[in-house]
Parts: structure tokens; sequence; C-alpha cells
């Protein structure tokens, strides 16, 4: 079980490493935006543009300690 929780913990860990990758590269906000819809799409996750927009609001607050609410 401790193995599992391991597990989840890091793939977790690298999953957020890697939102932040994308939200913090040196790109346009509309490319970043356009990268995140493909990954989401790829999961079979359709958002539309005021999604996607609420989405990175709400990941930019949660990043500065900030409640998106």
């Amino acid at each position: 079980m401790k193995g599992l929780n391991i597990l989840a913990a890091f793939l977790g860990g690298a999953a957020v490493g890697a939102a932040l990758g994308v939200l913090f590269a040196p790109e346009k906000g509309e490319d970043t935006r356009n990268k995140i819809a493909e990954i989401l799409r790829k999961k079979g996750i359709r958002l539309n543009r005021n999604d996607m927009d609420n989405l990175v609001d709400e990941i930019a607050a949660e990043i500065k300690g900030e409640s998106a609410e």
C-alpha cells in the first residue's frame, strides 16, 4: 500500500511540474492555452475558450497561493 502512495505522489508531482513548466514557458498566453487544450483533448476533455481561461486563472491562483473564487 505504501508503494502505491509513493507512486501516486510521484505521478501527481510530475503532472503539476509539467503544468507549471508549460505555464511559465516563455511563450504567448494564446500558445500556452492551445498546448493545454491539446493535451486535455488527447485525454478526452474538451473545454471551450471561457472554460480554458477559467482553468488557467484557477491554476495561476493556486500557484500564487490565492483563492480563485
